[in-house]
């Protein structure tokens, strides 16, 4: 008779090999997890220190946080992993070096305490560095604590530990309601006939369906649906290169009756294929060609133009951001559409980022009963009551009287 096989002591693991690599899994905090490793005697190892870490837990044990690698050493294998996944790597990094390492690349994660963070606020605002990008470097030590968070590296977020008042102090000073727009539609019209092909097209899938530049310069003809009557915003222009979205949640978006015609004759223009706008090719004798030619429009050269443009129509100075996207947004709340449509046309992960940025324009913000919530009567018993469409009049006509009796005196 065989013998039966041994059966495992429950919470001791497994250890099996499958496709090539060898795979573990143990329980941890009554979860199932599962890990795998190139080689046999690698797995065995972390399938062992996983199994005493766990019991360490379960019976109350601390781990000892001090033995943990420094935040450079962390940092390093964190940023790597960004770079193929965030489309701001780049800029994580460079505020990694410039900012955080050299003040806490040589800590372990722990030593890093509330106190020692908003030290590290006010002396950077003491140099004059601006509270916005202040408060990305604290957003990016959050992001990258809870990183090593789940690798057991350290206790605690300590950015979440930080009080209102210290909170306060790398609050974005950029007040949103002050970002410029195109206030008319004639004047969208306008700006439209003073820029040249094919940046006035451009213009107008960005004023008249909020795509962002990088958005609008990635269309391509497969995301035009004529006759739905719709755009299905997919990819985006970055870095000379198509690329996935901000969000990366492709969207629809609506085509309206004023960009619907121009799409039409734009596309049996062109022959309404690959992407909607392309680069100009470089003339004969002009500047030789560096590598091989452009695939995309540069962001640059829309700028360039529609300054132009604005100069044109004696419209204020506005880049193409403000120019379309955020005149798109602003005209429909204007014209009395949703914030919650609005949001999901412009793409926004939230509402509350369009509310932030477009709740001051809503015609129906006060209503009409806000106007007499607090009824009192300030008339003088022997005095005339001016109508409020008189006083402006009146008080301008007022102050013209003074202004010449004044100059009348003065040339006597």
């Amino acid at each position: 008779m065989a013998r039966r096989k041994k059966r495992r002591t429950w919470g001791s693991g497994s250890l099996f090999e499958r496709d090539g690599r060898w795979w573990i899994r143990w329980r941890e905090h009554g979860r199932r997890c599962c890990k795998s490793f190139a080689s046999q005697e690698v797995a065995a190892e972390a399938l062992a220190k996983n199994i005493r870490d766990a019991e360490g837990d379960a019976e109350g044990l601390r781990r000892d946080y001090r033995q943990a690698p420094t935040l450079n050493e962390l940092a390093k294998a964190w940023l790597a992993r960004r770079e193929k996944t965030h489309r701001s790597f780049a800029d994580d990094r460079s505020r990694w070096k410039l900012h955080l390492s050299p003040a806490f690349g040589k800590m372990r994660p722990s030593a890093v305490t509330p106190a020692l963070l908003r030290r590290f606020i006010e002396d950077k605002l003491t140099t004059g560095l601006s509270p916005t990008t202040v408060g990305h470097c604290i957003r990016h030590m959050s992001t990258f604590y809870e990183s090593i968070m789940e690798n057991g590296h350290a206790p605690s977020n300590p950015v979440t530990s930080l009080p209102r008042s210290t909170r306060r102090l790398y609050k974005s000073t950029y007040d949103t309601r002050s970002t410029p727009f195109i206030e008319r539609a004639a004047d969208i019209r306008r700006v439209f006939l003073a820029l040249p092909e094919p940046f006035c097209v451009a213009f107008a899938c960005g004023a008249l369906a909020g795509l962002r530049t990088g958005e609008c310069l990635g269309l391509s003809w497969e995301d035009i649906d004529l006759p739905g009557r719709r755009i299905h915003v997919r990819h985006q222009m970055q870095d000379g290169k198509l690329c996935g979205l901000k969000d990366d949640e492709p969207r629809i978006v609506p085509l309206l009756t004023s960009l619907a015609p121009i799409l039409a004759a734009w596309k049996l223009k062109t022959g309404g294929e690959g992407l909607l706008f392309k680069p100009e090719r470089p003339k004969s004798g002009g500047r030789p060609d560096i590598g091989s030619p452009a695939t995309f429009i540069r962001p640059q050269t829309l700028h360039k133009h529609l300054k132009q443009a604005l100069v044109d129509c004696a419209l204020p100075a506005m880049t193409w951001y403000s120019a379309t996207r955020h005149t798109f947004g602003s005209l429909f709340v204007l014209g009395g559409g949703s914030l919650e449509l609005l949001s999901k046309i412009l793409g926004h992960a939230s509402v509350t980022t369009t509310e932030k940025h477009y709740c001051h324009l809503r015609v129906d913000l006060f209503a009409e009963k806000a106007f007499d919530a607090v009824t009192v009567d300030l008339a003088r018993p022997a005095g005339d009551v001016v109508s409020i469409s008189r006083s402006s009049g009146a008080l301008g006509s007022e102050m013209a009287t003074k202004q010449g009796a004044t100059e009348e005196r003065k040339l006597a």
